[in-house]
């Protein structure tokens, strides 16, 4: 007998297009970017980046976890918006774990960056202080301990893994948490991701290596919310942006069990390497990611209702994956939204916020828009959503593709 799929019970997200969900959601759909001027450090003229997508500041007053006294230690914004981000998915959830549920429940909420800001901070102070660093550094830096944190937050001891794998880290989280709770090892997975990567190496080095989208030439200014720009024939790399969300899924018959009532279901994934470049993406197993997740779905690819691109705005990531879309799809393909043209590229944690925001459009039967979207003609057809539009939908496929050819999809079903 097929094993059930397992469930969503919950989720949230912050992101450049706010804090509170139901906000974020309307941005969205209004067409509302939450690109901006980049402001997270001084910018001199030869610093080549000047746009960026950055979170509000958090409200901290209705939670005492993120209240100073219990954050004075950790001081890397990827701690306090991954526990706000938790902490509220489990909220909608009607979820909480209890000492007798905490052995079964999972932790796999990760990071692709982590907290190199802390080690950027105390590298500096030695420097200009030489002062030694703070006892923290290292445990801000540790690319699991976000995972650590949400586990001590939750009291989940379940089994928890940090699934590092770049841009398709959120992607990846679910998958690994879908595979420990199909395999027995745990009922309920806190899945999600959060980077906060704003700090001037790594935006500059995104520049350098022709990723991040630069500042005009001669010193010209653009609308910072028309730089993202996915699939767009003057497209010319994405823009660095911050954020975090989680995601609670659950065996179907854990949900049954104690009255919960998902509305959705993660129902198949694909995971591929590209074994052939370390960040340009590869067509061949780029479609086999999409094929797979559809595939395990029990789906053909004329069941998809929506894809949600992952669509970073550089030349070659658009342009294999709007040919994995016609490869799959052939002339008929479903319609595809760009979110990143509203909110830039948050690394890991972009594709968990892509996701709660594909499940959002699921259950309300309506998707965003693209923004800044001029045809590039070698691309061929694109069926992109330029317009914030009714459309109901059965099954969402998600796409995620990551540095070092980690590739990621996932097909999200709406339960009737």
């Amino acid at each position: 007998m097929a094993q059930a799929k397992p469930v969503l019970l919950g989720h949230d997200l912050v992101s450049p297009l706010g804090t509170e969900l139901e906000d974020q959601w309307r941005r969205a759909l209004a067409g509302q970017s939450g690109v901006g001027r980049l402001t997270r450090f001084p910018l001199d003229e030869a610093f080549p980046v000047d746009v960026a997508g950055q979170v509000p500041e958090l409200d901290a007053g209705p939670y005492e976890f993120l209240r100073p006294r219990a954050m004075a230690h950790w001081t890397s914004p990827i701690f306090p918006h991954a526990l706000l981000v938790v902490h509220r998915a489990l909220a909608r959830a009607g979820l909480e774990i209890t000492p007798s549920l905490a052995p079964r429940v999972a932790t796999t909420f990760s990071s692709a960056v982590g907290g190199l800001d802390a080690v950027l901070a105390a590298d500096r102070r030695m420097i200009a202080e030489r002062k030694l660093p703070h006892p923290f550094v290292n445990p801000n830096s540790c690319i699991n301990m976000v995972g650590g944190k949400v586990s001590m937050l939750t009291g989940a001891t379940g089994p928890i893994v940090s699934t590092v794998s770049a841009c398709a880290t959120g992607c990846s989280s679910l998958i690994v948490g879908a595979m420990l709770i199909a395999s027995g090892q745990a009922d309920v997975a806190v899945c999600g991701a959060v980077d906060f990567c704003l700090v001037e190496p790594i935006v500059a080095g995104f520049a350098t290596m022709n990723g991040a989208a630069k500042r005009p030439a001669g010193g010209a200014s653009e609308d910072p919310a028309r730089v993202s720009r996915p699939f767009s024939v003057d497209r010319r790399g994405f823009v660095v942006s911050e954020g975090a969300a989680a995601l609670v899924l659950a065996s179907a018959d854990f949900a049954r069990a104690h009255g919960l009532h998902p509305r959705v279901e993660l129902a198949g994934y694909g995971q591929t390497s590209d074994a052939h470049h370390f960040v340009a993406p590869h067509l061949p197993t780029v479609e086999r990611a999409m094929r797979l997740a559809i595939e395990s779905a029990g789906l053909a690819p004329g069941d998809i209702d929506a894809v949600n691109a992952h669509a970073t705005s550089t030349k070659a990531g658009d342009a294999v994956e709007a040919e994995a879309l016609r490869a799959v799809f052939g002339a008929r393909p479903p319609p595809v939204t760009a979110n990143k043209s509203l909110l830039g590229h948050a690394m890991g944690a972009a594709s968990a916020i892509e996701t709660v925001l594909a499940v959002e459009g699921l259950l309300r039967g309506e998707l965003p828009p693209t923004l800044n979207h001029t045809p590039d003609p070698e691309l061929g057809l694109v069926s992109l959503v330029e317009q914030a539009r009714p459309h109901p939908q059965r099954h969402v496929l998600k796409n995620a593709f990551g540095f070092g050819g980690c590739n990621a999809c996932l097909v999200l079903g709406r339960l009737e």
